[in-house]
């Protein structure tokens, strides 16, 4: 129920977001697959491959991935569990790794290995209390389904994906109530290689096959809905979507006009078929100017129109500020999509411009449009961190960074949205995602672990440690 106050609600889900790729390791343990992840090198070179056409997919025996060993929660998962539970979580979210389940993805049926190990995990969260939010897809695809089928641009990867949901939601309808389909679904569109598993090639058009690939996970999305409801009746599922909001850099109409189109392309194409079960009329006009045509099935539009989620999860980090002609010294380039930079606000160590306000705005944004719950499953601070000669972690930056975007969730509760929780991303210290680095620290557990692959992996609480711990005891009351 909407609480139009400034509290939080009863049950309000405070906890922490991880992703498996980018914390388990156990590369090749319990009959694991290779995964997009595991393909991709650490550092700089991986914006590069990221960004660059061409991409093969192989692993490069002169080259360092992180991602093979993660901070080994594979084997540590009890330890960074309780500790999780000394802050009080009532919610993790984690993924599940595809190819610990399929390895390579085509197989007829699942690998017991990889279904026991989440038996475990889940059973540690209940242990103490801890509700897991599990996000099915979360950059996590078999490389096998990428060099045999070409990823999401294939339809019968449908089929496999059907297959993969399906086996885990009879293993797991007893243990997991809260479930996400595709991580930052909408990323696909700046980040094929992560979000829809394969690389465009110099010679091809992007946007033909980029938009075939959407469509397939969308029918694969509302299969795994129908699924989720018929086989855990009393579960929730949700989309997942990378929101920025995008503001005008100034009141020219002209730059209002860009900036509306590029906040309707990016932000709600993916959300507007998943929560409203329809391709929006804004897309038609750039299938049209783009020469895209669809291949849609019989049977397709219907089951997304009849399946569609029952919340929405987002990450939020930043906003966006756009003007239809920039410069390149205007550019915003430390931005995930740079727009210009926005001269009212300051930058993390890696340039990502700090908005709490504009998770407030996105919230009401969110709700204005949709009406559905939301649920803040990302948002965090990534810097660097000083350990002290006493072992200690001052991470005060973290702290503020945090307590304004949490009192921005507390005045969207107020203006009426209805949010169900907030789990802020990486807390524990992980990979990070778009740089393969652990200099990158999020959590508020500091990992030995550094980018050249040295670090003995020991766990450290931080300050924000203890200040999270107040937070979720005293239910946002105590920022």
């Amino acid at each position: 129920m909407v609480q139009n106050e400034k509290k939080f609600p009863e049950g309000f889900l405070w906890g922490g977001a991880t992703a498996a790729n980018q914390m388990e390791g156990g590369f090749h343990e319990g009959n694991k697959g290779i995964s997009i992840a595991d393909v991709l090198p650490g550092g700089k070179e991986r914006l590069h491959v990221l960004n660059q056409p061409g991409f093969n997919f192989e692993i490069d025996k002169e080259k360092y991935y992180p991602n093979h060993e993660g901070i080994d929660f594979y084997h540590r998962y009890k330890e960074d569990i309780a500790l999780f539970a000394e802050m009080g979580f009532k919610a993790f979210r984690m993924s599940i790794a595809w190819t610990r389940i399929f390895p390579n993805g085509d197989e007829s049926a699942p690998n017991e290995e990889g279904l026991a190990f989440y038996d475990r995990v889940f059973d540690e969260l209940h242990k103490y209390g801890i509700e897991p939010v599990v996000t099915i897809s979360h950059y996590e695809m078999p490389v096998n389904l990428v060099k045999k089928y070409g990823g999401w641009r294939n339809r019968k990867v449908i089929t496999f994906f059907e297959r993969y949901v399906n086996a885990i939601f009879k293993r797991y309808k007893n243990k997991v109530k809260y479930w996400m389909t595709f991580n930052e679904i909408n990323s696909g569109l700046i980040m094929p290689i992560m979000g829809l598993g394969f690389s465009i090639q110099k010679e091809e058009d992007r946007y033909q096959p980029t938009f075939q690939a959407f469509h397939h996970q969308f029918v694969a999305s509302s299969m795994a809905v129908k699924a989720c409801h018929e086989i855990i009746p009393d579960s929730k599922i949700g989309c997942m979507i990378l929101f920025a909001p995008v503001y005008a850099y100034d009141c020219n109409p002209e730059n209002v006009i860009y900036a509306l189109q590029e906040e309707s392309f990016f932000n709600y194409f993916c959300a507007d078929v998943q929560v409203r079960g329809e391709y929006p009329t804004f897309i038609n006009r750039y299938f049209k100017e783009h020469k895209i045509e669809l291949e849609i099935h019989d049977g397709d539009l219907e089951l997304i129109r009849e399946h569609t989620v029952d919340y929405i999860g987002f990450s939020y980090y930043m906003s966006r500020t756009e003007k239809k002609e920039k410069t390149e010294q205007e550019k915003a380039h430390g931005n995930i999509i740079p727009g210009v930079k926005n001269p009212f606000l300051k930058a993390s160590d890696w340039g990502w411009e700090i908005d709490p306000i504009g998770l407030r705005i996105s919230l009401n944004k969110l709700y204005g449009r949709y009406r559905v719950p939301l649920f803040v499953v990302e948002n965090g601070l990534g810097a660097y961190d000083q350990v002290e000669e006493d072992g200690s972690i001052h991470d005060d930056y973290r702290i503020d960074y945090l307590r304004e975007h949490i009192k921005a969730m507390r005045e969207a509760i107020a203006d009426g949205v209805d949010l169900i929780g907030y789990t802020s991303w990486g807390c524990i210290d992980l990979v990070s995602a778009s740089t393969g680095e652990f200099s990158k620290r999020y959590g508020f557990i500091y990992v030995d672990k550094h980018d050249d692959g040295s670090g003995t992996l020991e766990r450290r609480k931080k300050k924000s440690f203890f200040w999270y711990k107040e937070v979720i005891v005293t239910n946002g009351e105590k920022l």
